[in-house]
C-alpha cells in the first residue's frame, strides 16, 4: 500500500527530538555525576579543615556539604527518570517508523494467538511473523493485547457498537501525540503475565482481624506512649527499665501477627512498578478531553466525583513503598517498636481494599478497551486509512479500490467487490501469481478491518457484519495423521454444518480439492458450489478449474465469473493485478517451467 509521507515524516521528527533530548539528559547525568563526587571530596575537605577552628564551624560544614549532596542525588534520579522516559518515547517512535517502512517488531505478532482450527485467522494472516495483528498492535498492557487478539478472532456484528467504536478510534486517530505518550508510558515498567489478575485477586480477599477498633486505638497510643517514655526515661523522670519494656510489647504485637504481614508483604512488594504504570496510564485517559460517547464513558468509569482510578492506584503503590521499609531490618525494628508499622501498613491495605475492590477489575478492564481502540487509531494513522466502512440493512458487500494492508508501493493494486445480497458468488479464475489469492485475501482482511470499527483499506465499502469462514491455505497434519485432503474435507464439512444450523457465513475458498485428481475434483468442486448457494451462503472461490466458471449458465443470477490475466512480454510475464469480468484463459505454468530450465514436452 502506497505510504503518504505525513506519518513518516512526522514520527522521524519526534524521534529525532526525543534522541536529542536524551543526548542532552545523558551529558546532565554526567555533570551532576562529576559534581556529585566533587561536593563529597570538598565536604571532606571542608569539614577537616573546620576541626583547626571549632565544633560550630565542623557542624556548618558537614551539614552544608549533606544538603548539597542531597540535593544533587535527588536531581539525578529525576535525571534518569527522564532519560527512561525519553528512550520509552524513543523506542514507540522507532516502531512506528518501522511498520510504515515494511519491518514491524517480531516481538508483537501474536503467535501465541494462533489457532489452525480458526474459521478464518490463519488463513487472512491475522497472527504470526507477517501478520495484521504485528501492524495493528501497539498495546501496552497485556489485557489490552488480549483483548486486541480476541476481537481479531472474534470480530463484531453488532452495528450499534461497531458505530460507537468507528467513532472513538476516530477520535484517537487524531490524537497523535496522546497516543504516542499513552503507549510510551505503558511501556516505561515491563508486566508480567498474570500479575494483574493476581492483584485483582489479591483485592476481593478480605484482610480479617484488622479493621478492629484495638488495632486502629493502638496505633494512635503506640507512638505517643513510646516518644513520651523515651522523653521521660530520657529526662530521668522515670527508669529506663520501663522504656525497656515498652520496646518489647510493640514488637510482641506485631509478632503474633507476623505470618499474615510477611504474607501481604510477599504479595505485594514486587508490583510497586506494575502500579506506578497503570496509575500512569490512569492519568492519562482522566486528564484528557475526549468527545466520542465510547471514550467519555470509559473516562466516567475511572474518574468520578467518589473515586479516581489514577489517585487510588498511586495511593497503593504508597502504601507498598511504605511497607517496603521493613526490607531495612534497623529501620523495621525501630518503626514498629514506635510506630507498629507492619499493623499499620496493613490496616491501611484493608482501608484501600474496602474502598476499591469492587472497581478494580472494571477499571483494568476499561483501560485494556482504550490500549486496544489506540491500537486501531495509531493503524489507521500510521496506513492513513481515512475510510470508515458504511452500513447495509440487508445483507450486501461492496468495495471499491479495497487493498491490502501488507503490500507496499506499485503492487498493491485497487480492486472493487460487489456482492449485493445471499446466494451470491464470485468464481475467480487466473493463472499463477496473477493476484487471486491475494485478492481473496484483501476482501476478507477488509471485511475484518470492518467488524472491528476500524477504517478499511479502500475508498468505499459497505457491508452488513456476517461471520467469515475461510479454506486458503489448509495443510497437512503428521501430528495427527491427517493428510491434506482430508484436512480440507474437514473444513468443509464444518462450512456446511454451520449452514445447515442456519447460520449466515460469508465463505472464502481457494482451489477447492487441490488434493484430488482433476475429474473428482471437478465434480467435488462443483457439487459444493451449487450446495453453498442452496443454503444461501455467500463468498468467494478462487480457482484454476475454469469448468466453475460455467455454473453461470446453470445460476445466471449466483454466479459472477472474474478473472486476474498475465500477459507474456519479451519472454517476460507481465501483471497488471486489475480484477476482470469472465474466464480466464491465459496460463503460465508451463512458461515458468521452460524458463527455469524444466522440459516441458
Amino acid at each position: 500500500m502506497k505510504m503518504s509521507n505525513k506519518p513518516l515524516d512526522f514520527f522521524k521528527e519526534k524521534l529525532q527530538k526525543s534522541r536529542n533530548e536524551n543526548l542532552y539528559i545523558s551529558k546532565r547525568i554526567r555533570f551532576t555525576s562529576v559534581l556529585r563526587i566533587a561536593v563529597f571530596l570538598l565536604t571532606v575537605l571542608a569539614v577537616y579543615l573546620s576541626t583547626y577552628i571549632n565544633l560550630i564551624s565542623v557542624f556548618i560544614s558537614l551539614t552544608t556539604g549533606v544538603v548539597i549532596f542531597i540535593v544533587l542525588i535527588s536531581k539525578h534520579l529525576k535525571l534518569e527518570k527522564k532519560k527512561k522516559w525519553e528512550q520509552s518515547l524513543s523506542k514507540v517512535l522507532q516502531e512506528e517508523i518501522d511498520i510504515v517502512e515494511g519491518k514491524p517488531n517480531v516481538e508483537s505478532s501474536g503467535l501465541e494467538f494462533i489457532d489452525d482450527d480458526h474459521p478464518f485467522s490463519g488463513d487472512l494472516d491475522v497472527f504470526g511473523k507477517k501478520s495484521l495483528f504485528r501492524l495493528i498492535n501497539r498495546t501496552s498492557t497485556l489485557n489490552g493485547k488480549n483483548r486486541l487478539a480476541n476481537i481479531l478472532k472474534s470480530p463484531l456484528k453488532d452495528e450499534e457498537k461497531l458505530k460507537q467504536r468507528q467513532l472513538a478510534i476516530s477520535e484517537l486517530k487524531e490524537k497523535t501525540n496522546w497516543r504516542i505518550h499513552f503507549q510510551a508510558k505503558g511501556n516505561l515498567n515491563r508486566e508480567n503475565k498474570g500479575e494483574l489478575e493476581g492483584l485483582v485477586k489479591w483485592a476481593e480477599k478480605d484482610l480479617s482481624g484488622f479493621s478492629n477498633s484495638f488495632y486502629k486505638a493502638m496505633i494512635i497510643i503506640n507512638p505517643i506512649l513510646g516518644i513520651g517514655l523515651s522523653i521521660l526515661s530520657a529526662m530521668g523522670v522515670i527508669s529506663s527499665s520501663w522504656l525497656v519494656l515498652f520496646i518489647f510489647l510493640p514488637l510482641v504485637l506485631v509478632g503474633t501477627k507476623l505470618g499474615i504481614i510477611n504474607q501481604q508483604h510477599a504479595l505485594m512488594s514486587k508490583k510497586t512498578s506494575l502500579l506506578e504504570k497503570y496509575s500512569g496510564l490512569f492519568k492519562e485517559v482522566e486528564n484528557e478531553s475526549f468527545k466520542s460517547k465510547m471514550l467519555i464513558e470509559i473516562q466516567d468509569e475511572l474518574c468520578n466525583k467518589k473515586q479516581s482510578a489514577n489517585k487510588e492506584i498511586w495511593a497503593l503503590s504508597k502504601i507498598m513503598t511504605s511497607f517496603d521499609y521493613r526490607l531495612n531490618m534497623i529501620m523495621g525494628i525501630l518503626l514498629n517498636v514506635f510506630f507498629l508499622w507492619d499493623i499499620r501498613q496493613l490496616i491501611r491495605l484493608d482501608n484501600w481494599k474496602k474502598r476499591n475492590n469492587k472497581n478494580l477489575k472494571t477499571w483494568f478492564e476499561s483501560l485494556s478497551i482504550v490500549d486496544e481502540l489506540n491500537s486501531f487509531a495509531g493503524f489507521n494513522y500510521a496506513f492513513q486509512l481515512n475510510y470508515m466502512p458504511e452500513f447495509s440493512k440487508n445483507f450486501k458487500l461492496e468495495a471499491e479500490n479495497a487493498k491490502h494492508p501488507f503490500l507496499l508501493g506499485n503492487k498493491n493494486v485497487g480492486n472493487p467487490v460487489s456482492i449485493p445480497s445471499w446466494k451470491q458468488f464470485y468464481v475467480v479464475t487466473g493463472a499463477n501469481m496473477a493476484g487471486k489469492s491475494t485478492y481473496l485475501r484483501t476482501v476478507g482482511v477488509n471485511l475484518l478491518l470492518a467488524m472491528t470499527g476500524s477504517a478499511v483499506v479502500a475508498d468505499k465499502f459497505i457491508f452488513k457484519p456476517v461471520d467469515i469462514i475461510s479454506g486458503i491455505k489448509t495443510t497437512d497434519s503428521l501430528q495427527d495423521g491427517e493428510s491434506y485432503f482430508f484436512a480440507e474435507l474437514k473444513r468443509l464439512k464444518q462450512i456446511i454444518v454451520r449452514l445447515e444450523k442456519g447460520e449466515k457465513l460469508f465463505v472464502i475458498l481457494d482451489e477447492i480439492l487441490r488434493g484430488t485428481n482433476s475429474a473428482d475434483k471437478q465434480k467435488g468442486s462443483l457439487g459444493l458450489v451449487k450446495q453453498l448457494l442452496r443454503l444461501n451462503a455467500a463468498g468467494i472461490i478462487a480457482t484454476h478449474d475454469l469448468e466453475l466458471g460455467k455454473l453461470i449458465n446453470t445460476f445466471p443470477d449466483n454466479i459472477s465469473n472474474k478473472r486476474f490475466e498475465v500477459e507474456i512480454t519479451n519472454n517476460e510475464l507481465v501483471f497488471d493485478y486489475k480484477i476482470k469480468d469472465g474466464i480466464s484463459q491465459n496460463l503460465n505454468a508451463t512458461f515458468l517451467m521452460k524458463k527455469m530450465g524444466i522440459t516441458v514436452e
